[in-house]
């Protein structure tokens, strides 16, 4: 059976979120994160030796990486769902989704996070200067990349309900959490209404509010 090593606060709320939109059977293992550095817990490595979040096993198959783990699962448990039809348009705007969520639209949001940790967990006498130097990183770059990418999502959601086509499949699974973070990082959330419609769609999804009841909310510090 296939078992979704999922750490709380993280990534793996996704695949969570996929197994139960396909009605896959699945074992969970639940992992807490360090209270105090935030990290995941050491025993993650006896299962991938980067110890990071999401990672399922399935008889001798282990697999990391988001985009790796949900074309895994659609393809092999899928049964055609929650993808388009392959050499079609919409496969290629699929795949796009898939991995630019990753790829491109984490990185400005990533930044803000570790630049405001450093912050906060920086010794007191520095804490000031961490904090001048997050927030000018913030308004002189960040908050420009962060918006190039909101206003390219706001744009392509325009003239469809989803990132693909004008049906829900596994890309908006993918694409969940550049979403949250965009919103929770943005200081105006309510100039991208498109955005603020899909993520509400998406989170009133039976599926999405099974996984949170089982494996929590995921929630961005920023």
């Amino acid at each position: 059976m296939l078992t979704l090593h999922h750490l709380e606060n993280s990534r793996s709320h996704r695949i969570l979120w996929l197994l139960e939109e396909l009605g896959v059977k699945y074992e969970m293992k639940f992992y807490e994160r360090d209270p105090a550095t935030k990290m995941a817990p050491p025993e993650l490595r006896e299962i991938h030796p980067l110890g990071k979040a999401p990672v399922v096993t399935d008889g001798d198959n282990t697999l990391a990486e988001s985009a790796a783990i949900i074309e895994y699962i659609v393809d092999r448990y899928g049964e055609g769902r929650l993808r388009p039809e392959t050499d079609t348009p919409e496969y290629l705007r699929y795949q796009y989704w898939m991995h630019y969520a990753e790829g491109s639209a984490m990185t400005p949001i990533l930044l803000k996070v570790i630049l405001g940790e450093f912050a906060r967990q920086a010794p007191l006498v520095a804490r000031p200067v961490m904090k001048l130097v997050a927030n000018m990183a913030d308004k002189e770059y960040l908050d420009g990349q962060l918006a190039l990418h909101m206003k390219y999502w706001e744009g392509e959601l325009e003239d469809r309900s989803y990132f693909v086509a004008d049906e829900f499949t596994a890309a908006d699974i993918q694409m969940i959490y550049p979403l949250e973070g965009a919103l929770a990082a943005t200081a105006t959330p309510e100039e991208y209404p498109n955005l603020l419609d899909l993520v509400e769609r998406l989170r009133g999804r039976e599926a999405y509010q099974k996984a949170v009841e089982v494996g929590g909310e995921v929630l961005f510090e920023l």
